[in-house]
């Protein structure tokens, strides 16, 4: 990025789906998510306080999901409530020091802002730009991304920070897609965010604005 990332102060830090079900072995693992823990871990202590972790949550069995999920589910029973490990739900232990029960945010279906407390949470915390994090890329991330457009967010998605179980969807989802909206999302490098914070931290010592 050639200029340097402007972030308000009321940026909020969006970590999706760093759970145990994607980086355990089972069958939605995926080899890359090991990747980008510590990228999201150095993102979740610079914005302590400002980030939640959103939880994908599956339903007891299928027959308690709606429309199309219990198909979903019939297939995938494997991780019904039921028969799952409950483990498999909790954030990877890697990043368990900053997921702390108030910053938890479990959700029935890809976007985060099905989540009941996401909304108002996001509202008490005054935010007005998500930073985005997390798994995949293509699936629960663009899922919660595009809501968050919806909303009005300044969306800002760290491209090495996200990953997929397809790499296909990945570079697309960042390549094709995202660049589609450029009044509405930036995509951002891990050290962009922490260059525009350390840059902000230094004008707030001279006395300058803090939303730089």
């Amino acid at each position: 990025m050639s200029d340097l990332l402007e972030l308000s102060p009321t940026t909020v830090h969006m970590a999706i789906d760093m759970q145990n079900v994607f980086a355990k072995d089972t069958a939605w693992r995926f080899p890359h998510i090991d990747t980008i823990v510590p990228n999201i871990a150095s993102l979740s202590r610079a914005f302590k306080g400002r980030t939640l972790f959103t939880r994908f949550v599956t339903p007891t069995t299928a027959q308690e999901a709606k429309g199309r999920w219990r198909r979903y589910y019939e297939q995938w029973s494997q991780f019904t409530g039921a028969v799952m490990d409950p483990n498999l739900v909790e954030v990877m232990e890697a990043l368990r020091p900053y997921a702390t029960p108030d910053t938890l945010l479990d959700k029935l279906t890809y976007s985060a802002f099905d989540a009941p407390n996401c909304a108002p949470r996001l509202e008490a915390m005054g935010a007005d730009a998500l930073l985005f994090t997390g798994v995949e890329t293509d699936v629960c991330v663009l899922a919660t991304l595009l809501a968050a457009v919806d909303r009005g967010y300044h969306v800002i998605a760290v491209a090495d920070a996200l990953a997929s179980s397809s790499q296909a969807g990945h570079d697309a989802t960042l390549t094709h897609v995202l660049p589609r909206l450029p009044d509405q999302v930036e995509i951002v490098t891990t050290a962009d965010v922490l260059a525009a914070l350390a840059f902000a931290d230094h004008r707030r010592g001279e006395g300058g604005s803090a939303a730089s």
